[in-house]
Parts: C-alpha cells; structure tokens; sequence
C-alpha cells in the first residue's frame, strides 16, 4: 500500500518524492485510493503559502496559492484541459479530435479554456472567506476523489496512453474503498461539506457525457480537464455554502 501512496504522490504532484516505485496494474489500482487525500496535500499547500502572503493582502495571497498549486501538479491538468476544449471545440471527427488533443501544440480554444479557468480560481479563492485549509484542500481531494470514480466507472476512449493504464488495472475496489473513508471522514469534521463533493460529481458527469459522444470515452487528457472543471465547482459551492450559513 506504501508503494500506491508513493506513485499517487509522484503521478498527481511534483513533489520530490524519489522512493522508485514499479508502474505496474498492481500499484497504479491501488494508488488510486490515495487520490483524494492527495488532492488534500495539494490543496493545503495552497493554503499554507495563502497564510504566508495574507498579511499583504487577500488578493496578493489569492495569487500566490493559486500559483503554488499550479507548480506543485507541474501544471498537468491545465495542459489535459486545454487539449480536451481544442479538441472538443473543433467539431470535428473522432479520430480528428484524437489527432487534436494529441497534438503538443496550443490552440485557440485550448489558451481561452486555461486563462478563464485560472481567472475565475482567482476570484473565488480571492472572495471566499473561511479556513482555506479546509476550503483549498477539501475542493482539490473532492476534484480528485471525482476522477478516481470516472477512472473506475466509465469507459476510456483509445487502448492506449495513462487512461488506458489506470483503467486497464481494475481499481474499483480500491476508488471505493478511498471514498468510504473520505466520505466518514467528512462525516466527522462537518456533513455540510458533503454539499461540495455532490455538486463537483456534476461537471464529472457533464464530462462523462461529452467524452462519451465525442471520442467514445475518457482519455488522460479528459481526466485533466475533469479535475481543473470539479475543483472550480467545489470551491464555487464553497462560496455559496459559507456566504448562506
């Protein structure tokens, strides 16, 4: 199990964690279970460098977490992002779209989706106000626990490529079993946070069905793009939930 937390850590963050881990079925279903409580390290990072930067101000502090969690993931979702809307946006063929989303090459569609999706994060992380530790950290673990479900549910598009790997290792014991104890452990802290993780499984299954029709199923880039879309919604329901209670 150490070895799925370890390539959990090394495929989701750039964290220097340099423990070798083989990248075999077994460790990529069980890393699975760690997702969510990955998402938690990433977030809370995010909220810790938001603390060192808030005696300036609330947006200079906005910034710089926001930033961090960009550089702490390498970036990897915006790219699955921008591919996924160049491609999807093209109105083109499947194999066409393929092609598109496949190609290293920045589009239109793919620059508009990355600068909005950083832009509105800006501002809602900027007009929120709680424990960003919670807040930063519960929207990136339910983003997250999010793409575990799809990587474990849904069907992938093309046999090849990070999709296929994960999908092919049969991890839904595992998705499953890192629910439950999120879920419980959510339970414990406040239930109400339970109302951002079931609005995030709405863009999921938005994304589901757009992949579906697109290109037949999910790709790693359509999971990149999952998670960026999920945590916006999450920390969208935050603002909402906090600003009614």
């Amino acid at each position: 199990m150490i070895d799925g937390l370890v390539l959990a850590i090394q495929f989701l963050t750039r964290l220097p964690v340099k423990k070798c881990v083989d990248f075999n079925d077994k460790n990529l279903s069980k890393s699975i279970l760690y997702y969510p409580f990955v998402g938690l390290l990433i977030g809370g990072f995010g909220a810790l460098v938001y603390y060192i930067f808030a005696y300036l101000n609330d947006r200079i502090a906005s910034f710089f977490a926001l930033l961090a969690m960009i550089v702490i993931t390498g970036g990897l979702h915006l790219d699955g992002l921008s591919d996924s809307f160049d491609g999807f946006l093209s109105c083109r063929e499947r194999d066409r779209v393929l092609e598109i989303m496949k190609d290293s090459r920045l589009g239109s569609f793919g620059v508009l989706a990355i600068v909005l999706d950083i832009l509105l994060k800006y501002i809602l992380i900027s007009s929120i106000e709680g424990n960003m530790f919670l807040i930063l950290g519960l929207s990136y673990a339910n983003s997250r626990l999010i793409i575990a479900y799809l990587i474990s549910a849904k069907r992938i598009a093309k046999a090849e490529g990070i999709g296929y790997m994960f999908y092919k290792s049969k991890p839904k014991k595992y998705a499953l079993f890192g629910g439950i104890i999120y879920i419980v452990m959510l339970l414990f802290v406040d239930p109400i946070y339970l109302i951002p993780l079931f609005f995030s499984f709405i863009p999921g299954q938005i994304m589901a069905n757009i992949a579906y029709r697109k290109i037949g199923g999910f790709t790693g880039d359509v999971y990149g793009a999952t998670i960026e879309l999920c945590e916006i919604v999450s920390l969208l329901t935050f603002l909402g939930v906090l600003t009614w209670i």
